[in-house]
């Protein structure tokens, strides 16, 4: 493959908790995957090189974005979006052997496949009659993480305490004004949240109570 579209809100959310380095070495291991339809090579040296990102940065982002297998680094996104864009080619070749494809009943409502690849990894499609994509939702007040969401912060984050971490999301994102605080995916948003948290600290020195550092969102 050498093309896909680049959705910004997409990549935006799940990449906000990266430096400029690593969203730097992200992209372009995402160019890299779909160039070679293939995993990331284990030799991340080698990988680095042709990158011409620093070892250390394309390492950190390997193991934050990608998942070590016997074969290289898989993206699971990246794989499905290949995987259909393969499918496409071989339906689009089928009916050009059959003489172009098949008329539509202009009575039927259905969906066409434009091809494009997005960043997200899904073909787009349009229907007719199709509603607009909702803009997003609010945290609702009673939000409480799910056991999957708890055990997402315990296995990345052992150095948070869950609940904490769950009562400073809801108060912050409860906060937030008009579109800023409507998300599409609260799942995603979490799974940030997480990675960018930051531990308690406390000043030893004035006796002053913990204050927390963390990252800007």
């Amino acid at each position: 493959m050498h093309y896909y579209q680049f959705h910004i809100g997409d990549y935006r959310s799940a990449t906000s908790h990266l430096s400029n380095e690593e969203d730097l070495a992200y992209r372009r291991l995402l160019d890299m995957y779909y160039d070679t339809e293939a995993c990331i090579p284990l030799d991340t040296e080698w990988v680095s090189r042709r990158l011409r990102v620093d070892k250390q940065v394309v390492t950190v982002v390997l193991k934050d974005m990608f998942v070590e297998t016997p074969d290289g680094w898989f993206h699971q996104r990246c794989a499905t979006g290949i995987k259909d864009y393969h499918a496409l080619v071989s339906r689009n070749r089928t009916n050009g052997k059959a003489g172009g494809r098949p008329r539509r009943n202009p009575e039927e409502t259905q969906s066409v496949t434009t091809g494009k690849v997005t960043i997200n990894h899904k073909p787009e499609t349009t229907e007719e009659a199709k509603p607009k994509q909702s803009r997003g939702t609010r945290l609702p007040s009673d939000w409480v993480p799910t056991e999957d969401q708890v055990q997402f912060c315990k296995t990345n984050r052992t150095d948070l305490s869950p609940q904490t971490t769950a009562d400073r999301f809801r108060d912050y994102w409860s906060a937030q004004p008009g579109a800023k605080g409507l998300k599409l995916d609260w799942d995603a948003t979490w799974r940030n949240w997480v990675r960018a948290e930051r531990v308690q600290v406390a000043d030893k020195t004035s006796g002053s109570r913990p204050t927390w550092d963390r990252r800007q969102r």
